[in-house]
């Protein structure tokens, strides 16, 4: 549980009275007695004496079925959805606790996303670059930052691993306060589907979004793209958000700008509010001309692939609808450092290119492993795999995506999860199916990359899909260490 001083009304207290955290989101009848606590929580094995606890509906465990666990750990009161029986408890009703959760963890936490601005990405892909580089801009701007996100949480300069891509609502809440605590003046945040739709970052307001673009993934969830889409879009439209930045280059984003005329648009097309020209990839970068109105400057952008300048864009877009002017927005765009796990370098001093990507959807793969042939001169080898227990559909569409790109595809093992990780791989090898790619299959993922680097030449590239700044891989009875990163660095050195 993350700890920081809690404030209302701008006021560090000791303790605050249910009502008053309910009020905005759901008031209480004046005939309900107040309780006064001193913390918020929905985890019961996490309750400390004096706190509220939320009774959250989950799609596994109901937290009502966790009240008395709750009581026994100190709880002075429970806000439920419907109340509980048998309980010597003072219960708030609300209509939805999740929902009520957020906001009563902004008002406990002195709403501290409005002592500072937040930027929130959302996307198929792109979001952590993007935060990453809007992040080297806000501090060349002379921000205190923070980043909120899927690779880690950074407060200042201080770094506090990531349990996921943005955490529960009261979590991100407790973060910001933290964060203003420590003086961070900008936060660069992710938003992914998941925490629009289960209201983690409801009571958050913005200084501006971004949407980056819309490929299949999520579809274990979301069940349809349209779906997904709907709940992207609710980003843009159900929130406190003082600008909004589109990327245009994508469809689904370039037909969601028309419905926001004040939107400010990015991409590669005449006519938007941001564009990139003249680009110039190599395999240390990219050059380009950010061209925004009447004003236009040469970038030095040390990423490689095209997809990373929409990524650049997509931040410059952000900074620049904060009033951040374009001679800072270009110092922290050439200031942007290496992501972990986005086509990071291995370098072992090996005559050719090592990359490890956490592309992991068909676009992602698609674009990284296009990024990585247009750099290669030799032949490009792509080793993959996709997770167990997430959307099937897409696993043969990850293969044509690597077979429109590599020369040859070795198909392994990701998170095999609790499914059999050879069924997983009899259901992507159809997508190699009449193109021209050869591939082999190595289930073992470590034998896999091993593999990879004993075929690679001089002049060739091997890009290590999938798992990018993971260091784990979750198997049905187990989750044992593994680093891609890790594996392909000792390989290049036996090999050396």
């Amino acid at each position: 549980m993350i700890e920081s001083q809690a404030v209302h009304d701008g006021e560090s207290v000791g303790m605050v009275g249910v009502k008053s955290l309910l009020a905005q989101i759901a008031p209480q009848p004046d005939a309900v007695a107040d309780t006064m606590v001193t913390g918020v929580a929905f985890r019961a094995d996490e309750v400390c004496e004096g706190d509220v606890f939320f009774c959250v509906r989950g799609k596994v465990h109901d937290g009502h079925g966790f009240a008395d666990a709750a009581l026994a750990r100190g709880a002075a009161a429970l806000v439920v959805e419907r109340e509980l029986l048998g309980l010597q408890i003072p219960q708030y009703v609300v209509p939805d606790t999740r929902l009520a959760l957020g906001y009563a963890a902004a008002e406990f936490w002195g709403r501290p996303s409005e002592s500072m601005q937040v930027f929130g990405v959302t996307g198929t892909n792109g979001k952590t670059t993007t935060t990453y580089v809007l992040d080297s801009i806000l501090r060349a701007a002379g921000h205190t930052t923070g980043i909120i996100g899927t690779v880690e949480t950074r407060i200042g300069n201080e770094r506090v691993p990531a349990t996921r891509t943005t955490p529960e609502s009261s979590e991100v809440q407790a973060l910001l306060a933290r964060m203003r605590d420590a003086g961070v003046t900008a936060v660069s945040m992710e938003v992914s589907s998941h925490a629009i739709d289960l209201h983690r970052v409801d009571a958050v307001a913005f200084a501006a979004v971004g949407f980056t673009n819309l490929t299949q993934d999520h579809l274990d969830y979301h069940e349809t793209i349209s779906q997904y889409a709907a709940v992207k879009k609710r980003l843009f439209t159900d929130f406190s958000v003082s600008a909004r930045v589109i990327d245009t280059d994508d469809e689904f984003g370039a037909g969601m700008a028309k419905e926001f005329t004040d939107a400010i648009t990015v991409g590669r097309r005449d006519g938007v509010t941001v564009r990139a020209s003249e680009e110039s990839p190599s395999p240390d970068g990219t050059c380009f001309i950010l061209v925004t109105g009447a004003e236009q400057m040469p970038v030095r952008l040390p990423l490689s692939g095209g997809y990373n300048v929409n990524n650049a864009l997509m931040a410059a877009g952000c900074a620049l609808s904060s009033g951040i002017p374009l001679t800072t927005v270009v110092a922290g765009l050439e200031a942007a450092p290496q992501v972990p796990g986005r086509l990071e370098r291995i370098d072992e001093g090996q005559r050719f290119a090592v990359l490890v990507d956490y592309a992991h959807t068909p676009d992602s793969l698609d674009k990284a492993s296009a990024a990585v042939k247009r750099i290669t001169s030799g032949r490009t080898i792509v080793v993959f795999g996709c997770g167990g227990d997430r959307d099937p559909s897409k696993r043969p569409l990850m293969a044509a995506a690597a077979a429109r790109h590599a020369d040859l595809a070795i198909i392994t093992s990701d998170n095999p999860r609790s499914e059999d990780p050879a069924s997983i791989i009899s259901q992507i090898e159809p997508g190699l199916a009449g193109t021209a790619a050869s591939y082999e299959i190595v289930l073992d993922r470590q034998r896999a990359i091993l593999r990879a680097l004993e075929l690679a030449q001089p002049g060739d590239s091997v890009l290590i899909a999938g798992k990018g700044h993971e260091n784990y891989q979750i198997f049905a009875d187990k989750t044992i260490h593994f680093d891609d990163r890790e594996v392909a660095r000792e390989g290049l050195r036996s090999r050396c």
